[in-house]
């Protein structure tokens, strides 16, 4: 079985990026692998001495009580934590997604959340029970989504019997999400705008709000389209050279196997 995780993080580095690209699935011990659980995933965590943590997520989901081990882990720690919703953020990859300060979804991502399931075998009287033992375990996820959206537990419940898609402008109505991250303007990356925006004002790289950084700018507009428009002019002359070779190395992209 595959590492569902990575976390890359530099000694000394305030920041830390832990992916979650999988499927969460619990060890599996009979085959004597190991850093695949979530005791892997939350003992890395633990051991971390950043002070900002950004999660990233395109996942199916998997175990539920694997999910509920890492949301909590996440959102207990004393980090800043921003999670990331990068494709999918599914079933327990979704109770992941609500552990974050701030819970940012992709323009072009999604939520989707359910009820849990389980097989079952049995007499009448221990098919019931595990009916019921599964409405439990459900409040586990019901618990995590209320603490951390504007929804009612009888709304929440309703989404996940209905096994509901969520689009990123529904999830911040919802307040699952904080935010649905801007698009680039104007050919421009949204982390080159942003620092042009920090040097300009005079910020420090990482410890200003956006928001006061925008507000800044607000006289300064003059500075930023010319900065802008040089930018532009360059990226003009550079794909007018048939030299320039700028489609040559196209980044390259994994494809996401089905779930099961």
């Amino acid at each position: 079985m595959t590492r569902y995780w990575e976390l890359k993080h530099e000694d000394g580095q305030d920041d830390a990026d832990l992916y979650i690209f999988g499927d969460i699935m619990p060890d599996d011990a009979y085959k004597g692998k190991n850093d695949r659980s979530a005791m892997d995933v939350v003992t890395a965590i633990e051991n971390l001495t950043a002070k900002n943590l950004t999660v990233h997520i395109n996942s199916y989901g998997g175990d539920v009580k694997e999910g509920l081990a890492i949301y909590n882990c996440i959102k207990n720690s004393s980090m800043n934590v921003t999670t990331v919703d990068d494709g999918f953020a599914c079933s327990a990859a979704s109770v992941i997604f609500m552990a974050g300060k701030q819970r940012v979804m992709n323009d072009a991502s999604l939520l989707m959340i359910h009820n849990p399931y389980m097989v079952a075998i049995g007499n009448p009287d221990e098919l019931r029970k595990a009916a019921d033992d599964l409405e439990t375990i459900a409040q586990a996820s019901v618990e995590a989504y209320k603490n951390n959206s504007n929804l009612s537990e009888e709304k929440i419940k309703e989404l996940m019997k209905a096994e509901t898609w969520i689009l990123p402008a529904e999830a911040v109505e919802y307040g699952m999400a904080t935010q649905v991250r801007e698009k680039a303007e104007d050919g421009i990356k949204q982390s080159a705008m942003k620092r042009i925006m920090q040097i300009l004002s005079g910020a420090p790289k990482m410890d200003t709000d956006e928001d006061e950084i925008m507000a800044k700018l607000e006289a300064m507009d003059q500075k930023l389209d010319d900065i802008i428009s040089a930018v532009g002019n360059g990226d003009e002359d550079q794909n007018d050279d048939p030299g320039a070779g700028g489609n040559d190395h196209q980044e390259q992209k994994t494809g996401f196997n089905l779930f099961f």
